[in-house]
Formats: structure tokens, C-alpha cells, sequence
């Protein structure tokens, strides 16, 4: 089980209207998480796109995050979550070329994960009349982009987007091309994602025990994919809220009056093509804050890790039982100081971590190596010793 977090930059109206510097003061606590997350053993910090969704995220250039953050880290990997490859948003050789030049700048720790936007707010704002159509133009996309990356001459003419005949540059640094993902919400997604070999974002809400034949699906078929790029990134990637303290009575007390559940009421806002559970309180209504001990049960049954280390350590736990390869954390979209999800992120890191991520390489990283040396399936992942405890695989 490796780790992961979001710099999702939420930012909520009541900041904003207290200091007309909030969203200058997100972007750069945003920043601040990804130098946690490289100092202490998270492997991943992903960046989403999204454009036009008040208060939810105004994060509308992982390109431009993520290069920021190259400069400043030196072990985490820097991952779109998504970027938006429908070609009304963002013109397929644009992305090639951002995404070889993210993999020069990073030294290799650029991770591509790809999606077609989840809002009718969002797609409609770039011209899309109908949202299901951008399943076909994500499709397009994704089967053209790896073939940009060849050292050859490129073309092509097809239904959303075409190019002559030119070279695009630059090449992916070194042998094959970063790691591939896409964002999956629903079972054919989960299904399509194994078949082209690509890592996925399993953005489904639920226990993780409501998600086991999402992963079991995804994980039964990808061994015999047929994959898009250089290799398979036989990846499925869980997300969920996180505060790890010393006092478990204060953890649960202080999630309960951080503010997670304002920010879920925003995404069944703005997300309109993610499904929504029945019975959930419609925009401007709020899904309430929890009590200590609603946050308390919720962490129980692995809905979320927060707590003490043993408390995050068996929700953690519940996640690799059912075979997630890594879980992400969303550590900003609430209303905790920096400070405070820093500390949170340094308890993880030293006393969680350790007893899932004992690979000091990342999982994405052995993967693009085997297929640099002429493999397409990805490689075994070493085997824990004995009485150790695993996580995912």
C-alpha cells in the first residue's frame, strides 16, 4: 500500500469574505502539503483539473502546480488527477507536450492521470453540449497520446481532433513514458481502465468494504490487458479523509469541527455526473457535521483514518484488505491550519506508513523501468516477510 494527497485547493466563501488574500493563502497551503507529503514518505501528491466550481476547487492547471512543486521536492511523485484530455478542453499534442516536459522537470516523478470532467458546469463551459459525449472524446484521446511520444513523424485525423504530419516534442525523459491513470466512478469505467492497462482513481464513495467488486472486477481483468502505452500500471487508487494525532478523543473532536462535510455538499453540488446516495440534502442545504462520535464509528469502519496511529493504522488496514494499492488523502478541504495537517501528516508518516509502504521504490516507477528494458506486464511486487503485514497486494 503506497500513499497519497490531494491538493485539491478548496476555498470557501467565508474565508474569502473575512481576507481578500484567502485564495492566494490556499494555493500556497496547497503548496506547503506537498513538501509534507515529500518529507515524510508519502509517495504521491496528485492536483486535479476543474474550471468554474466556486468554493469546490480552484485548481484549473496541474501543469502549472506541479511544475511549481518539481522545484521544491525531491522524492514525492506529481500526479494529474485528472488532467482533462477531451480535446474541447485541452488539445491532445498539448498535453503530450506538457506531460514529457512535467517528466523532464520532475526527474521522472510525473505520473499521468487523465479524465473527462464530472460537471455539466464545468464541460458545458467549453462548448460540450452533451457530457456523454466526452466518454468518446476521452477514448480518442487517450489511445493517440503514447503514439506522440515516439521518436516519429505524427498524424492524425479523427473525429475531435486532427494533426499533420510534425514531431512533437519533447520526449518523455529516458525509456518509456510516465506511468498512465484515469478517474473511474462506475463499473465499466473500472472495467475500460483494466483493459487499456491504466492505473485508477477510484473516486466511488463508500466503506471500502462497498467497494469490492470495483476492485476485484478491475483486478481480474488488467493481468490481461492489452495496454495503451508502454506497460500496464496495474494501480487502483482509493480516496478518503485523514487526522492522525496522539490524542485519539481530540482527533475525533477536532474532525468533527473541521468542516468535511461542507466540503462534501459542494462536490454532490458542482458533480453532477458522479452519481449521489439517496436521502443527501440539496444545494444550499449541507450534509451536517458529524459528533466526535459519528467521526469515531465512521473511522471504525474505515470510511475515513482518523485517530490515534492504531486507529488510522486498522482503517488503513481495512482499505488493503480489500486490495487498494494506495489511498490518498485530501488534507485541505477543510478548515484545519496548516500547521495542525502538517503535525497530522508527520504522526502518519512515522508511525502508519511504515507498516504498509516497505518498497522504498514506487510501484509506478518499477513498472516504467520493466517496460524500459522491453516488458509489457508489470512486475511482481516483492513479498512481505513473514508476520509483516500487508497493504493492497
Amino acid at each position: 500500500m503506497e500513499f497519497g494527497v490531494f491538493a485539491q485547493l478548496f476555498v470557501p466563501k467565508f474565508e474569502r469574505a473575512a481576507d481578500p488574500n484567502a485564495e492566494h493563502k490556499r494555493i500556497f497551503r496547497n503548496v506547503e502539503i506537498a513538501k509534507a507529503a515529500d518529507q515524510n514518505d508519502f509517495k504521491y501528491v496528485w492536483c486535479p483539473q476543474h474550471h468554474f466550481l466556486d468554493e469546490y476547487s480552484h485548481m484549473p492547471g496541474p501543469e502549472a502546480f506541479l511544475g511549481h512543486c518539481s522545484g521544491i521536492t525531491e522524492r514525492v511523485h506529481l500526479g494529474s488527477a485528472i488532467f482533462n484530455i477531451t480535446p474541447a478542453v485541452n488539445k491532445p499534442v498539448r498535453i503530450a507536450e506538457n506531460v514529457a516536459l512535467l517528466d523532464h522537470l520532475s526527474n521522472n516523478r510525473f505520473e499521468f492521470g487523465t479524465g473527462r470532467g464530472s460537471s455539466t458546469t464545468e464541460v458545458h463551459g467549453f462548448g460540450i453540449e452533451d457530457i456523454h459525449e466526452t466518454k468518446a472524446m476521452w477514448r480518442e484521446a487517450i489511445g493517440e497520446i503514447p503514439k506522440m511520444w515516439k521518436d516519429a513523424v505524427y498524424s492524425y485525423d479523427g473525429t475531435y481532433f486532427s494533426v499533420p504530419e510534425r514531431q512533437v516534442f519533447p520526449k518523455p525523459y529516458g525509456m518509456s513514458h510516465p506511468a498512465m491513470w484515469v478517474a473511474a466512478g462506475s463499473p465499466p469505467t473500472f472495467g475500460e481502465a483494466a483493459d487499456l492497462g491504466l492505473g485508477t482513481f477510484c473516486f466511488t464513495t463508500g466503506a471500502p468494504h462497498q467497494l469490492t467488486k470495483l476492485v476485484d472486477g478491475y483486478k481480474a481483468k488488467i493481468a490481461h490487458s492489452t495496454p495503451v502505452g508502454d506497460y500496464i500500471n496495474d494501480n487502483i487508487m482509493g480516496v478518503t479523509n485523514m487526522l492522525c494525532m496522539e490524542d485519539r478523543t481530540k482527533a475525533f473532536e477536532v474532525a468533527a469541527n473541521m468542516g468535511m462535510n461542507y466540503y462534501t455538499s459542494l462536490a454532490f453540488h458542482w458533480l453532477d455526473n458522479i452519481p449521489k446516495p439517496d436521502g443527501l440534502p440539496e444545494w444550499p442545504n449541507k450534509i451536517p457535521e458529524p459528533t466526535p462520535e459519528v467521526v469515531e464509528q465512521l473511522s471504525a469502519g474505515g470510511f475515513v483514518c482518523i485517530g490515534d496511529p492504531d486507529d488510522c493504522t486498522k482503517a488503513v488496514q481495512k482499505w488493503a484488505d480489500v486490495g487498494f494499492d494506495q489511498l490518498t488523502f485530501s488534507p485541505t478541504t477543510n478548515t484545519l491550519p496548516t500547521e495542525v495537517v502538517v503535525a497530522s501528516m508527520e504522526l502518519f508518516g512515522r508511525e502508519v506508513i511504515p507498516q504498509f509502504d516497505k518498497d522504498p521504490e514506487h510501484s509506478t516507477t518499477r513498472y516504467r523501468r520493466e517496460a524500459g528494458v522491453g516488458g509489457s506486464k508489470p512486475a511482481s511486487r516483492p513479498a512481505a516477510a513473514a508476520g509483516e503485514r500487508t497493504g493492497g497486494m
